[in-house]
């Protein structure tokens, strides 16, 4: 199987393994939000060059946490036990932080989908991960 790119990182920078479950919600949330920016930020890329401030604006409609709390919801029914007990622990996590533009409800449920993208990240499921972002995508008819 090849490696995915937490498993590249590591062995190339010497970091060892820690156990996934060892992290908190919010700690997966930090990456998670990372990779669910990478991976957007690719697709919008993808369609065509365009001004920086074009792409911006793209990226931010779907980035932002009522559009990630919608997906969420959307993807709950397809997600496993596990997975989705990672997006509970991640949506009930209590941030000392909250979107300017956001209901605490939405930033919750986005902050509890960012803690699921870091968590498959960690676990170097990136194909689960694309299934899921694709998946929220089509059914939320987002345009690119």
């Amino acid at each position: 199987m090849e490696k995915g790119i937490d498993s590249y990182l590591k062995e190339q920078f010497n970091i060892p393994d820690v156990d996934v479950r060892t992290y908190s919600p919010l700690t997966l949330a930090y990456i998670g939000d990372g990779i669910y920016d990478l991976i957007i930020r690719s697709l919008v890329v993808a369609k065509g060059n365009t001004r920086a401030g074009e792409l911006h604006k793209r990226t931010s409609q779907i980035v932002k946490a009522k559009t990630q709390a919608e997906m969420a919801e959307i993807l709950l029914p397809i997600l496993s036990e596990e997975e989705a007990d990672i997006y509970r622990r991640g949506r009930n996590a209590k941030s000392p932080t909250m979107a300017k533009n956001a209901t605490m409800s939405d930033y919750r449920k986005a902050t509890g989908f960012e803690a699921l993208m870091g968590y498959l990240y960690v676990k170097d499921e990136l194909p689960r991960m694309v299934e899921l972002v694709k998946t929220g995508i089509e059914k939320m008819e987002l345009h690119l």
